[in-house]
């Protein structure tokens, strides 16, 4: 069977940093954000912010609120590894289809990061579908709390504080998997 490990947060809160930590340790990554932005060019549309968050929502409302973990599911059966991180969950619609899919061998990691910091992240990673502003930040983890992000959070299996270094990040993430 396979184990996975999934991570939930706040936009910029280290959900990507720790699943970088996990692919440097030779496990296959799953980014639901990558589902996302794959139905964002498959629609024809820039890869925005506004964009993005868009089909994230269509997706959501027209498909369910387990649409995107439903399309991760097959890329996790394809990956056939012992072990799987994914990168992203939004909703606990997501974990419960995870859970129904996978049972025990499901584990959600929170990563908690206050908006002051992961604003500062966003500046510094500069990727085309970030915000340019705190406001927009704002905006962003309303958007991700309507789809209920929060919630999910709260139902985490274990829960990991990012608000060091980057080094002391990834010896948690580390220690996480060890």
């Amino acid at each position: 069977m396979t184990k996975i490990l999934a991570f939930v947060g706040m936009p910029a809160s280290g959900k990507s940093e720790a699943s970088s930590v996990l692919g440097d340790h030779g496990i296959t990554v799953i980014n639901m954000g990558d589902v996302i932005r794959e139905e964002v060019l498959r629609r024809g549309l820039e890869a925005t912010d506004a964009n993005t968050g868009g089909v994230g929502t269509d997706l959501r409302e027209n498909q369910g609120k387990d649409a995107v973990a439903k399309r991760c599911i097959p890329k996790i059966r394809a990956a056939a590894d012992d072990f799987i991180a994914i990168d992203g969950v939004r909703s606990v619609a997501e974990v419960e289809c995870f859970k129904q899919e996978f049972g025990d061998d499901f584990t959600l990691v929170s990563i908690d990061s206050p908006l002051e910091i992961r604003f500062e992240r966003v500046m510094a990673r500069k990727r085309s579908d970030d915000m340019q502003d705190i406001a927009a930040l704002k905006v962003r983890d309303e958007r991700e709390l309507g789809w209920g992000m929060g919630e999910a959070m709260e139902v985490a299996d274990v829960v990991i504080t990012n608000n060091d270094t980057l080094e002391d990040f990834k010896k948690k993430i580390t220690a996480l998997v060890e």
